[in-house]
């Protein structure tokens, strides 16, 4: 194996990857809030931690990928009283838009992808330990996180107790013993058509616990990899290191790992700044493999500037590596000389995940396939290519009928499913998800039938 380095938040320096018994890595990566359809911002650290994963897989770890999926949050409620209906209902359904644009990327599924709304009882038991322990309060119903309590906090983020602030705006203030406190848990309120039991009445969970608890729960304490956006950083991931270090006297995790902002226009993309690029319309015009370039292109620490250009240029650069593979003999073995080329890619990888070096060593090797001529066979090329994602590349060649890509299978399948239960609602909407992608669903005697769209 490979020693493999990550930049780590907390020390702010390059760390080596430190597995259980040498081979198991966990990895925890925070995932959306689902009160509307994600845009490319969203989809960056599910790219990012979703090839690590493959990388870490092909240097010989067993990796246990968990992405949550945020479904109580005061966005939810918000969004879902603006459109007049039940919150759950709401959440359910941005889970299951959420769940099909990511798979038209083609990656497949994390591990575990657990809910908040299925994690209350171990939500519950973490806040009652930190009360125990004198590291929160309740007031009226809410619990508040004691978070002078904790004489570390603030170590991950880099910043001083006295210059913080939670970001809850008034809410509770008059509740709190500190400005700094934050919510653990909150009492239902008139507006809040959801809410759970809890020794104290009726409420539901601060965002923070309940990523603390669907870690924990699946992950245990001390795992190795935790990841989410640089704007997670605080005071979300803080507030979640602190909560585990205070409840069960050891950390959360070993490495922290952050991705930059994906901006559009000079700014972080977000859905309340209104300068958003909807996933699956990324998708229906650039197609996943456009789009997973463009995320590779850049060093993933860094923030990446969106633009139709940018997804061009991705377009461009696919487009040179599918001619390389036109070239090239099938399935037959490369020469060892270009091996250096191929270790070079692999090297890249293990030092913090570099694809934009990575990328460099690629089309070094296929510059070399192309000065050696006839005969180089494409091994290592593809080899490389399935760590990116990227090993279906030839499914829609240039010049050809297309080739069913595994995201369209993936949709087919599940809209097959829904009608195998009499879901006729979520058929439908898949075979709505499926046209964006360029396929139109023919159903015949003979079963389904794909069709590519004509542009």
């Amino acid at each position: 194996m490979r020693e493999i380095v990550l930049h780590d938040t907390l020390t702010g320096r390059l760390q080596p990857l430190r597995a259980r018994d040498g081979r198991r890595v966990g990895i925890y990566a925070c995932g959306p809030t689902v009160y509307a359809r994600i845009h490319v911002g969203n989809a960056r650290p599910f790219v990012l931690f979703s090839l690590l994963k493959r990388f870490l897989e092909h240097e010989g770890y067993e990796v246990d990928l968990v992405v949550n999926i945020t479904d109580i949050n005061d966005k939810i409620y918000a969004a879902a009283s603006a459109a007049a209906r039940p919150s759950g209902e709401l959440a359910a359904e941005m889970a299951a838009h959420y769940r099909a644009d990511t798979d038209a990327l083609g990656l497949g599924r994390p591990d575990h992808e657990p809910l908040a709304s299925e994690t209350i009882e171990a939500i519950v038991a973490y806040i009652e330990q930190l009360l125990c322990g004198g590291h929160a309060y309740e007031v009226d119903g809410d619990v508040y996180f004691r978070v002078r309590s904790d004489a570390r906090y603030g170590i991950l983020s880099h910043r001083h107790v006295g210059d913080m602030d939670q970001g809850e705006g008034i809410e509770g203030a008059e509740r709190k013993q500190d400005p700094l406190d934050f919510a653990l848990w909150k009492a239902q309120k008139p507006d809040e058509d959801t809410s759970w039991d809890s020794p104290w009445g009726r409420g539901r969970p601060g965002w923070h616990i309940e990523c603390s608890a669907m870690a924990e729960q699946l992950l245990g304490t001390g795992f190795e990899i935790h990841g989410g956006g640089s704007d997670l950083l605080f005071p979300h991931h803080e507030n979640e290191a602190s909560q585990t270090r205070c409840a069960r006297g050891e950390e959360l995790a070993k490495l922290w790992m952050h991705n930059g902002m994906v901006q559009l226009t000079g700014a972080k993309m977000a859905k309340s700044a209104g300068n958003i690029a909807l996933l699956h319309e990324v998708l229906s015009q650039f197609g996943p493999h456009a789009l997973i370039m463009y995320f590779l292109s850049g060093h993933y620490r860094q923030p990446r500037a969106f633009s139709e250009g940018e997804l061009e240029e991705a377009q461009r650069r696919l487009e040179r590596i599918r001619e390389a593979l036109r070239r090239l003999e099938r399935n037959a073995p490369s020469p060892p000389e270009m091996a250096p080329h191929r270790d070079a890619f692999f090297d890249a990888l293990a030092n913090d995940f570099n694809t934009p070096a990575a990328l460099a060593a690629m089309d070094a090797w296929i510059s070399e396939a192309n000065r050696r001529g006839a005969g180089v066979g494409d091994a290592h090329l593809r080899e490389m290519l399935s760590v990116l994602g990227l090993a279906d590349l030839e499914s829609r060649d240039a010049g050809g009928a297309a080739a069913i890509d595994p995201a369209a299978r993936a949709l087919l399948e599940r809209r097959e499913r829904a009608r195998a239960e009499r879901d006729f609602q979520t058929a439908d909407r898949l075979r709505d998800q499926l046209r964006t992608l360029g396929w139109e669903l023919r159903d015949g005697p003979d079963g389904p039938e794909l069709l590519a769209l004509r542009a």
